[in-house]
């Protein structure tokens, strides 16, 4: 198991029920004893950008479920430090946030490659010690992300994909059912 840190992705074990996390992987972002915070990557969320946000009709791109905290907030993940002031290095090659208004005015002009660049309403976020006690129960395996995952084509094979990555055992949990008294 990895310790998890920025650029670690939790993946949900098989039989986890939570609602929010069944079947999701996070992008964790920051990772310390006094909290963490990351992003669901294989949640898309029912309303496109252009119907959270005024003035960005022609913007009809995806947004994502980051999580259940602050959904009245919109971030995003790109590739894309040296075109966007203010961001974050997550790990190499993958950035949080910078200046909004320079990302849609990139992504208006061309500029950006748009499977480069991912937006999200709301974060997955965890108090003191508290993704610790879920590592220590095992609600979620832990893996290095890599770009190719964390900005995936096909989002719904994100949590199998991540899982088969992993290799042994993780591989065969890819294709386990939701509920096992189901199988």
């Amino acid at each position: 198991m990895i310790v998890p840190g920025p650029g670690t992705l939790l993946i949900a074990e098989p039989f986890l029920k939570d609602p929010n996390f069944m079947r999701t992987v996070v992008f964790l972002c920051d990772h310390q004893e006094e909290g963490s915070f990351g992003f669901v990557i294989n949640k898309t969320f029912n309303h496109t950008l252009d119907e959270l946000m005024n003035d960005l009709e022609e913007l009809k791109l995806p947004v994502y479920y980051g999580g259940p905290v602050q959904m009245d907030t919109i971030h995003f993940l790109h590739q894309y430090p040296e075109l966007i002031p203010g961001s974050f290095q997550v790990m190499d090659g993958i950035y949080w946030g910078g200046d909004f208004e320079t990302a849609i005015s990139l992504i208006k002009e061309g500029s950006l490659d748009l499977n480069k660049i991912r937006f999200f309403i709301g974060y997955s976020g965890w108090g003191n010690g508290q993704l610790n006690d879920e590592l220590k129960e095992k609600s979620w395996l832990t893996a290095q992300a890599t770009r190719k995952l964390v900005f995936h084509k096909k989002i719904e094979e994100i949590w199998k994909d991540a899982l088969k990555e992993l290799g042994g055992d993780y591989e065969m949990m890819a294709n386990y059912p939701t509920d096992p008294q189901l199988n």
